[in-house]
C-alpha cells in the first residue's frame, strides 16, 4: 500500500515481466491438444496428392474394418450438412466466389485438400485407417502460373466460372497522365512477393465436444468469436447453441485468423458421433493446409522529377488467391492499395488488383498482412529513384516524406494520418546506425574491388493498424466492423476482473491489460486478472488481428475503467456525503476537495457496493462496466529502419552485419513486451528477404512440406538488431497507442533487399528475387554480366541459404 498523498508508481510504460509467462514455458497450462474429455475419439484427415482432379470413386471398406476405427467419412457422405466456408470479404459487387466446401465432393483443386476423414479410438489409428482408402482420381490441369492462369492458359480451376480472375478492383485518385506526362523520370518494376507458410509454434488443433444439444469447440485459433458466428452460419446449427474457447495459443501471425474445413467437420462429427472428437495437424500437413501468405507480383511505374520529386505512382498487382477465397482472403491485397503510397506526398496514384485463382493452397492474412507487400514496393522504388538520380538514399526520402508539421495528413490514397514524425525517427536511425562512416566503408570497398562488397538497405515506413473504423470497414464490403468490447469489475474483496473481446495467442494481452487497468484504477497490478478467449466468458468482441488489440481493445477497457469511475464516483460522494463535483480521484482513492484526509479508496468503494447497506437511490449493487468502442480512425506507426549487408560476389553469401530500427509506436505501455514484439517482426521479415518461400513444381505439387525444405530461421541465422523509439502519440484515441506486432515485418523485407541490391549496384545488378538466396545472388551477378543466358532454362533449386534444401525459382 502507498502511504496517503504517496503516488503509486504508474504501470503504463513499465517494463514488468509478462505474468502469463511463467505458466506457458513451463507447460503448465491448458493447449487445445492437452485437453482430453472422457471417450475423446481422434480424426485424422486424407489429402489429395494431387493438384488437380475429379474424383471419380472413393472406396473406405477397407478403412472401415480396421481396429478402432469408428467411422470413415467422405465428402460425399457430409455433402449434404457441411456447407461452404465463408468468404467475409467481397471486395467488388461481381466478385467470383466459388463455393467451398470443408471436404472435396466432386473435384480436388490443391494437394492438402481434404478427401475423407477416419475417427478412430486414438490418434494413431486414425492415421493408419487413411493408408485403406482408395480415391481414383481423373486429372485436371494444374494451374500455377499466376500470370498465364489470368489469361486462361492452363486451364480453369473452377470451369463453371469460365475464368480464374476473382475479381479486379481498382482505386484511382490524381490526374495520373498528366503526371507521368513529360516526366523526366519514369522507372518500371517487376516485384514478386513469394509465397509464405505461417510457422506457428503451435500447430492448430480442434476439440469439439456435444453436450446434448450444445457443443462446445475448443480451438487454436485467434477468433473465437468470429468463429463461433461462422460455424453457425454454416452448419446452422443455432448460434447460442455454440461455445467456442481458443485456451492459452502457441502463436498466430495470422494463420489462425481463419474459419477451417476441420473445425466444421469436427463440429459435424461431434454431432452425428455424439462423443468428443479431437483433431491435431502435423507439420507438413499444416504446410499443405494451413492458409499461405503474400504471393504477389507487382508492376510498379513510377514518375518524378530531376530533383526527385514524385509525381505519380502506378500499381498493378497480380494477387494469387489459391484455390477458394478463404476468410479475407480477397480484402488482403486491398489494405495494401492504401499504403503503396508510404509516407510520400504524390500529384496522382493508381492502384488496380486482380484476384487470380490457382491451384494451390488458398492464401489469407499473414503478419502485416497487405501492409508489407505495399512497403516493399514503395521502398524498393524509393531506392530505384535514388540509384536513377545519383542521389544518397535517404535525400530522396526526405523531399518527399510528409514533414512533422503537416499533420494530421491528408494522403492520396485517402487515409488522414493523424501523427507522425519522420525526421525523429530517421535521424535517431541514422545516429545509430554510424550512416556516414559506413557510407565511407562502402566507398573504399568499391574502390579497391574487394570481393565482399557491403550494401546499405534503408526503409521508410507507417503501416495502418487498429483494424479499425466499422464505417470504413463497411464502405470497403468488409463483413463486420472493427470495435471491440471490454468489461471491467471490481470485485466485493476489491480484486478486479477485466474481460476483453481481444484474444491473444503470445502478445501479453493478461500483462498489459492489466497494466492500464491498474494505472487507471489505482489498485495493485496482482489484484488484476484478464480473461479472454471464451465465448461462455466474454460473449462480445471482434479478436486479434491487424496490430489492433492495444489501439482498440485496450482502449475498450480504458474506457470501461472510467465508467467503473464514473459509478464508484457516486457511492463514494454518498458515503461522504459530499457533492459527486467536490470529489478528487487518484492513485486509486476518492477524496473531498481540500480535505484530502477524508476519503475511500475505490475497493472500499467496491465492498459497500456490494453490501448495498447504503446506497444511492436508484444505483444497483456492483461496481462493474462494459464499454464498446470503435475507433474514428486508424492508428499509424511508423518508423525507420536500416540494414547493412556484406554480400560476398564469388559465392553469392550475404551476411547481415547490422541492423538498426527506430520505430514510432506512439505511448508505450510495455517497452518489455514491444522489444520482444519489434524482435519478432524483424525475424519474419527478414525471413521472407534472405530464407523463406513455399515452392510449387509445374504439376502443382508443394515441394517444401517439411522443416528441412523450408527454412525457418533460427536466432543462429539472425543478427543482433539495435532498437529504439521515437514517440509521437496517436491523437485518435486517449492513451495515444498505435501498435507494433507488425512494424518489424513490414520494415524489415525492404531495408535487407535494399541492402543486397545497394551492394551488387556497380555490377549492374538492379534486383535479386526473394528470398535472396546465395545462389540467387550468385546468378543475378553472372545474368547482369551476360554470363548466364544459356543456363537460365535449367535453374536448379535455388536453396534459401545457410543450408536450406528448399527449392528456388521465380513464379
Amino acid at each position: 500500500m502507498t502511504a496517503l498523498g504517496e503516488a503509486r508508481p504508474a504501470e503504463v510504460g513499465a517494463p514488468r515481466r509478462r505474468s502469463e509467462d511463467a505458466r506457458l514455458i513451463t507447460g503448465r497450462t491448458r493447449w487445445t491438444d492437452n485437453i482430453q474429455p472422457q471417450g475423446t475419439l481422434h480424426v485424422a484427415f486424407l489429402r489429395s496428392p494431387v493438384a488437380h482432379a475429379r474424383i471419380e470413386r472413393v472406396d473406405a471398406e477397407q478403412a472401415r474394418r480396421r481396429p478402432g476405427v469408428v467411422a470413415v467419412l467422405t465428402g460425399a457422405d457430409v455433402a449434404g450438412e457441411q456447407g461452404s466456408l465463408p468468404c467475409a470479404w467481397p471486395v467488388t459487387e461481381d466478385m467470383k466466389h466459388p463455393d467451398h466446401p470443408p471436404m472435396a465432393v466432386d473435384e480436388v483443386r490443391y494437394v492438402g485438400e481434404p478427401v475423407a476423414c477416419v475417427v478412430a479410438r486414438d490418434r494413431y489409428a486414425a492415421v493408419d485407417a487413411l493408408e485403406e482408402i482408395d480415391v481414383d482420381y481423373a486429372p485436371l490441369p494444374a494451374v500455377v502460373d499466376m500470370e498465364r492462369a489470368v489469361r486462361g492458359e492452363d486451364g480453369l480451376v473452377h470451369e463453371g466460372l469460365g475464368t480464374n480472375e476473382s475479381y479486379r478492383w481498382v482505386f484511382e485518385n490524381g490526374d495520373l497522365d498528366a503526371a507521368m506526362r513529360d516526366a523526366p523520370v519514369v522507372i518500371e518494376r517487376r516485384f514478386v512477393q513469394q509465397r509464405l507458410i505461417p510457422t506457428a509454434m503451435e500447430p492448430r488443433a480442434v476439440l469439439c465436444v456435444p453436450e446434448g444439444e450444445e457443443f462446445t469447440l475448443y480451438s487454436a485459433t485467434q477468433i473465437p468469436h468470429i468463429l463461433r458466428l461462422m460455424l453457425a452460419v454454416v452448419t446452422e446449427i443455432p448460434e447460442h447453441r455454440i461455445r467456442v474457447v481458443a485456451p492459452d495459443v502457441g502463436g498466430g501471425f495470422g494463420s489462425k485468423l481463419q474459419v477451417y474445413g476441420e473445425e466444421v467437420l469436427c463440429l459435424l462429427l461431434a454431432r452425428r458421433l455424439g462423443r468428443p472428437v479431437k483433431w491435431t495437424e502435423s507439420r507438413s500437413e499444416g504446410n499443405m493446409a494451413v492458409h499461405h501468405g503474400r504471393d504477389q507480383i507487382q508492376r510498379l511505374t513510377l514518375a518524378a522529377d530531376r530533383d526527385g520529386r514524385i509525381r505519380g505512382l502506378k500499381v498493378d498487382l497480380l494477387a494469387d488467391m489459391g484455390a477458394y477465397l478463404m476468410l479475407v482472403t480477397p480484402g488482403i491485397p486491398i489494405l495494401g492499395a492504401f499504403m503503396f503510397n508510404g509516407i510520400y506526398k504524390m500529384d496522382a496514384y493508381s492502384f488496380t488488383c486482380r484476384g487470380v485463382f490457382t491451384t494451390k493452397t488458398p492464401t489469407d492474412a499473414y503478419r502485416g498482412a497487405g501492409r508489407p507487400e505495399a512497403t516493399f514496393g514503395i521502398e524498393r522504388m524509393m531506392d530505384e529513384l535514388a540509384a536513377e538520380l545519383g542521389m544518397d538514399p535517404i535525400e530522396v526520402r526526405r523531399r518527399n516524406w510528409i514533414e512533422h508539421g503537416e499533420f494530421p495528413y491528408e494522403t492520396i490514397a485517402g487515409l488522414t494520418y493523424d501523427s507522425g514524425n519522420y525526421e525523429a525517427a530517421t535521424e535517431r536511425a541514422l545516429e545509430l546506425f554510424g550512416y556516414d562512416r559506413l557510407r565511407a566503408e562502402q566507398a573504399e570497398r568499391r574502390e579497391r574491388r574487394d570481393p565482399v562488397q557491403l550494401g546499405i538497405g534503408v526503409s521508410t515506413f507507417t503501416e495502418m493498424c487498429g483494424l479499425a473504423p466499422s464505417r470504413v470497414l463497411g464502405s470497403l464490403s468488409y463483413g463486420a466492423g472493427g470495435w471491440e468490447h471490454a468489461s471491467v469489475r471490481v470485485l466485493p474483496s476489491g480484486k478486479v476482473e477485466v474481460v476483453t473481446g481481444t484474444s491473444p495467442h503470445g502478445q501479453g494481452h493478461a500483462t498489459a491489460w492489466a497494466q492500464i487497468t491498474a494505472d487507471r484504477l489505482g489498485v495493485p497490478f496482482e489484484d488484476v486478472k484478464v480473461l479472454h478467449g471464451d465465448t461462455a466468458i466474454s460473449p462480445k468482441g471482434m479478436d486479434t488481428y491487424g496490430s489492433r488489440s492495444l489501439a482498440v481493445g485496450g482502449i475498450a477497457v480504458y474506457g470501461a475503467c472510467d465508467k467503473v469511475i464514473d459509478k464508484a464516483r457516486r457511492v463514494a460522494a454518498h458515503l461522504l456525503e459530499a457533492a459527486e463535483e467536490d470529489l478528487e480521484f487518484a492513485d486509486g482513492r476518492f477524496s473531498v476537495r481540500g480535505v484530502p484526509e477524508e476519503g475511500r479508496t475505490i475497493q472500499e468503494v467496491a465492498t459497500a457496493a456490494f453490501a448495498a447497506h447504503d446506497l444511492p437511490d436508484g444505483l444497483e449493487p456492483s461496481l462493474d462496466a462494459e464499454t464498446t468502442f470503435d475507433p474514428e480512425n486508424f492508428s499509424f506507426p511508423h518508423g525507420t529502419h536500416l540494414c547493412a549487408t556484406e554480400v560476398d560476389t564469388e559465392t553469392g553469401m550475404v551476411r547481415i552485419r547490422s541492423y538498426v530500427a527506430v520505430d514510432d509506436i506512439g505511448k508505450v505501455v510495455n517497452p518489455l513486451i514491444v522489444e520482444g514484439q519489434v524482435h519478432g517482426g524483424l525475424a519474419q521479415g527478414i525471413a521472407q528477404a534472405l530464407y523463406e518461400e513455399a515452392v510449387y513444381d509445374a504439376e502443382g505439387n508443394l515441394t517444401t512440406t517439411t522443416m528441412a525444405d523450408y527454412l525457418v530461421p533460427s536466432a543462429a541465422d539472425l543478427p543482433d538488431f539495435t532498437t529504439d523509439r521515437t514517440e509521437t502519440p496517436a491523437t485518435s484515441n486517449p492513451l495515444g497507442v498505435k501498435g507494433v506486432g507488425e512494424a518489424g515485418t513490414i520494415a524489415s523485407t525492404p531495408a535487407v533487399v535494399n541492402a543486397i541490391v545497394d551492394a551488387l549496384r556497380p555490377y549492374g545488378v538492379r534486383d535479386v528475387p526473394m528470398p535472396c538466396s546465395p545462389e540467387r545472388v550468385w546468378r543475378a551477378l553472372r545474368e547482369a554480366r551476360g554470363e548466364e543466358a544459356e543456363e537460365r532454362g535449367a535453374e536448379p533449386g535455388a536453396g534459401g541459404g545457410l543450408g536450406s534444401a528448399q527449392a528456388g525459382g521465380d513464379q
